[in-house]
């Protein structure tokens, strides 16, 4: 029996696959790679200051630690940080995504004027890190959970 008879027999003779079960595993994945590049999209978004963009990657009902804000509220928070801190830049030093929500360790190395947090940073260098979680409705970021490392920034001043 020739290569080719060989390869004939093996194919008709073996179980054929549920693709299904190939779907299924396959999907999920793909959803959390999506869910990675438009968390991605969104910080590099932020890091731009492009606020025109904004609504591509946040819900118009988005909330924040509880809060409704709507886009134009979540605009006006983050234009409102960028004021605050000048050469604010974030920087994704962890990042989990699964299908429905993305977590992420940020880290900042920055410049803020005035009060910062309650704390009298006034121009001096600190660097501090965020844990945010982001909950995602319709491929857009629709809750936000956040904690700043206060602690770090006291322990700087």
């Amino acid at each position: 029996m020739g290569y080719a008879s060989v390869v004939e027999q093996a194919l008709l003779t073996r179980p054929k696959m549920d693709t299904t079960v190939c779907i299924s595993e396959v999907t999920p994945r793909m959803r959390k790679l999506e869910r990675e590049a438009i968390y991605r999209d969104y910080i590099a978004c932020l890091n731009a200051r492009d606020w025109a963009r904004l609504g591509q990657f946040v819900h118009d009902d988005v909330r924040h630690n509880g809060r409704p804000l709507g886009l134009d509220g979540y605009r006006a928070m983050l234009e409102n940080d960028h004021a605050q801190i000048p050469d604010l830049h974030f920087q994704i030093k962890r990042l989990i995504a699964d299908p429905q929500q993305v977590a992420c360790r940020l880290r900042f190395d920055v410049t803020p004027r005035g009060e910062f947090l309650g704390l009298p940073v006034n121009g001096r260098r600190v660097t501090f890190c965020e844990h945010a979680l982001y909950a995602f409705r319709d491929q857009k970021i629709h809750e936000v959970w956040s904690i700043i490392d206060k602690a770090a920034i006291e322990a700087q001043l």
